[in-house]
């Protein structure tokens, strides 16, 4: 399952913290020595639910808020005025994904691209490198998106340009059906029905297993999903579920009358295609008895 914006920025905060929790105690015990939480904890309110009210230091919150007050007095001499601008950014982002509001994508990367410099700034290069992770597979997942989207777009966009001389008609290069030519052509028809085949009751071209197999050209989608079919039937492999991605008019009810008549008890000497088709699985013959 892949993870939120909020829980990516949840998890990068926690990062930070365990960045931050060494750096913070070494530069105050260098300044103060070992009383430095006296220090640190003047300008901070304590906890309503610490024991006696006593501060709690291991908070990514108040983490940030030491770094942003006691700047000049301890950070300044190994930070600079860009790592100053990022505890006042974090903290905003943390205040923000405490609140529970949402992070688009393009937030969601600059705050972690945020976390990740700071915790470089401060040697937490483990942490780092961690976070620096996850942004990076956060823009691929943005860019992957991206991608999808304009390939959809340019799958509807018509085309353009002048069309090439010399081409001959497509009447004169494919015959319609006898069926189109003759005017006996029913649109009706053009539709599968697997209830009206169920009922005995469709067209003989839907209804019968030889007539089906001869007018059904076996694309490599097709023979895939009967041969996985008969695998899964005579116990040799197969999948037990099969999902079928196609937009409308892709074949998904013919895929199914396909699965149907193959399994009818029809011999498969009598279904065009099908012995081949039986060559490339390791069953020699179809499973009898299947129930449809």
């Amino acid at each position: 399952m892949s993870l939120s914006n909020q829980n990516r920025v949840g998890q990068a905060l926690e990062c930070l913290k365990q960045g931050l929790i060494p750096y913070i105690e070494q530069e105050f015990t260098a300044v103060y020595g070992e009383n430095w939480k006296e220090n640190a904890a003047i300008r901070l309110p304590p906890d309503d639910h610490s024991p006696e009210g006593k501060t709690d230091f291991w908070d990514t919150s108040k983490l940030l808020l030491v770094m942003w007050d006691n700047w000049n007095d301890v950070f300044r001499t190994t930070l600079g005025h860009m790592e100053r601008s990022l505890v006042s950014e974090l903290r905003l982002v943390r205040n923000k994904w405490a609140h529970q509001e949402s992070f688009s994508t393009n937030d969601t990367i600059r705050a972690l691209d945020s976390i990740a410099r700071l915790l470089n700034a401060v040697s937490a290069w483990e942490e780092s490198q961690h976070v620096e992770k996850m942004r990076m597979d956060l823009m691929r997942v943005q860019f992957e998106e991206k991608r999808r989207t304009e390939m959809r777009k340019k799958s509807f966009q018509p085309t353009e340009g002048n069309p090439k001389g010399g081409l001959r008609p497509w009447r004169e290069v494919i015959a319609p059906h006898p069926d189109v030519a003759s005017g006996k052509y029913q649109q009706a028809e053009f539709a599968a029905d697997l209830w009206q085949v169920s009922l005995g009751e469709a067209s003989s071209e839907y209804q019968n297993p030889t007539e089906f197999f001869r007018r059904t050209f076996l694309t490599d989608g097709l023979s895939e999903l009967l041969t996985r079919g008969i695998e899964r039937l005579s116990g040799t492999g197969g999948d037990p579920v099969v999902e079928l991605q196609t937009n409308f008019g892709g074949g998904k009810t013919h895929s199914m009358l396909a699965l149907y008549h193959l399994f009818s008890g029809t011999p498969t000497g009598e279904l065009p295609g099908i012995e081949e088709l039986l060559t490339k699985v390791d069953t020699s013959a179809i499973p009898e008895h299947v129930r449809r």
